[in-house]
Parts: structure tokens; C-alpha cells; sequence
């Protein structure tokens, strides 16, 4: 029998076809492997159920963290849910089909070396990754919007019935931050959330503009606090392994056909427990 593993993929887009065939083509390796979803799986309502019922019919376990594409209110989606209520549907779509959340338990791997926590998580951005020079959000903004580095979800991401996307991502950080606190102190966790929890993995993006769009400096420290064995994380569309404090951060995603074209074929699930010998640390993998 085949070791049972715990795999790992986002930013699946599978609005491309390019993509679906991609998707279509993903099975486990055993009968009890599971699969962590680490958001942007669509855009479109019917789109993210599709593959969530697909891959959910073939893991033993899916455990899903939303992207940012999820949250999108497109003009061309049927469900035109703003914020968190387009969240919480989505919840509930996972949970008609026994996909994991972030308002779920979070689900316990047991194996030879003890049980491990997997915390799919959901904290959003808060500007706080600002552009080169800036001191405020305001004029993070600037500097992007006058170098035309611009995230879309400036225009679908709605935060209702927040203020504003920074003000949601406050709200996610505290309410996460008290269940990471709630984990037995005896296990380990892998950490799952679309946006990397640490600014250093968008030190290498071509337009560093773009990096407010991509996380809070309020998760700095989680990966030690919580005693992540592995970050699971997305968004940037640069699939690497780095390590930090001894702990390995997992770019697991598939991202747009015309970036994964250009590079060399391999798995689109990474193995993220058993944990795989650490090799090219500091670097990609």
C-alpha cells in the first residue's frame, strides 16, 4: 500500500482551460491522501464548485483556505455576494461536500512522529508590505496606481460590511489568532493560507509595488508562535521552497498558463507531509 500523504496546491485559475485539464487530471497517490486547497481555485461561483466537488469526490480529505479570486464580486458571476457573505457562502459550498474551512475544526494528521494540526487559515492583507520609500497606506496606493501596478481586487474584492479590505484583514488576524491559541500545545501545525504569512517571499517580486496586496506584517512571527513544521501558501505565482527560523515555507501554486509554460514540468501537488528531506535551503526546490 501506498504511503498516505498530505499534498498541497493553489492558485488553480481553472477558468483557463489549460488549467482544468490540469485539475481534471489530479488524483491521490492512496486512498487516504488529503489535499490542502490553498485558495484562487476561480473567480466564478460555478467555476470554484466545480472543482471543490471534483476533487472532494477523489481526496480522502480537502481542506480549503480562500484566495483572494474566491472573494471576487465578478460582473459575470450569477452569485453577486459582496465580502463577507460571499466568504460565508462559500462555506457553506464547502461544507455541503465535506470540504474543510477556516470556521471548521481544523483537522488533525496523525503520523509516526505525533499528531500535527493543519490550519487553513484566512487573514486577508492589510497594506502593511508597502512599496519601496512609502510610510503609509495612502501612499503605498499612490505609488502603485502611478506606476500602474494595480491588484484587481481594488475593484471586485468588496470588504462589506467592513470599512475597508485592511480593516476585514485586522478583524481575520484577531479572530485566527485566538484559535491558533486553542491548539493543543502538544502538536505541531501546517499553517495554510493563500497570502504568505512573512514579507521575505515577495522580496523576489518583479514589482515590488505589488507586495501590499499580499499580506500582514500581523502574521510575522506566526510560523514559531504556533509551531508551524511547514507555511503553506500561494498567490504570488512563484512555486519555491524557502525556510525561515527552521521552518519551510511552500509556494504550492499552479498559477496562469503563460507563466507555467516557461518553466520546467513537475508534480502540480507538492508533498507537504511526510515531510521530504530538506534540500536547497534558502531557496527553490
Amino acid at each position: 500500500m501506498p504511503q498516505r500523504k498530505l499534498l498541497a496546491v493553489s492558485d488553480l485559475h481553472v477558468a483557463y482551460q489549460e488549467n482544468r485539464a490540469i485539475i481534471e487530471s489530479l488524483r491521490p497517490q492512496s486512498d487516504d491522501d488529503w489535499l490542502i486547497l490553498a485558495g484562487d481555485v476561480a473567480e466564478l461561483y460555478a467555476d470554484i464548485e466545480w472543482a471543490l466537488r471534483l476533487l472532494s469526490g477523489r481526496f480522502a480529505k480537502v481542506i480549503w483556505a480562500p484566495g483572494n479570486h474566491e472573494l471576487w464580486t465578478h460582473p459575470k458571476d450569477p452569485v453577486d455576494l459582496r465580502g463577507e457573505s460571499r466568504y460565508l457562502h462559500l462555506v457553506e459550498l464547502c461544507r455541503s461536500l465535506g470540504v474543510s474551512t477556516p470556521e471548521d475544526p481544523y483537522p488533525v494528521w496523525q503520523d509516526e512522529d505525533g499528531p500535527v494540526t493543519v490550519a487553513p487559515l484566512f487573514v486577508l492583507y492589510d497594506y502593511t508590505f508597502r512599496a519601496p520609500g512609502a510610510t503609509t497606506k495612502e501612499e503605498s496606493l499612490r505609488i502603485a496606481y502611478d506606476s500602474g501596478i494595480v491588484c484587481t481586487d481594488e475593484h471586485f474584492l468588496h470588504p462589506d460590511p467592513y470599512p475597508g479590505r485592511d480593516a476585514w484583514c485586522r478583524a481575520r488576524v484577531a479572530e485566527t489568532e485566538r484559535r491558533l491559541a486553542a491548539v493543543d500545545p502538544t502538536h505541531r501545525t501546517v499553517l495554510v493560507n493563500h497570502f504568505p504569512l512573512t514579507r521575505e517571499p515577495t522580496r523576489i517580486l518583479r514589482y515590488p509595488e505589488f507586495a501590499q496586496w499580499c499580506g500582514t506584517e500581523l502574521t510575522a512571527d506566526w510560523h514559531v508562535r504556533f509551531r508551524a513544521t511547514t507555511v503553506v501558501y500561494g498567490h504570488l505565482h512563484i512555486p519555491r521552497v524557502t525556510w525561515s527560523d527552521g521552518v519551510r515555507f511552500e509556494e504550492v501554486s499552479i498559477g496562469y498558463p503563460r507563466e507555467w509554460r516557461t518553466r520546467t514540468p513537475r508534480d502540480p501537488l507538492r508533498q507537504i507531509l511526510p515531510q521530504r528531506t530538506a534540500v536547497g535551503v534558502g531557496g527553490a526546490r
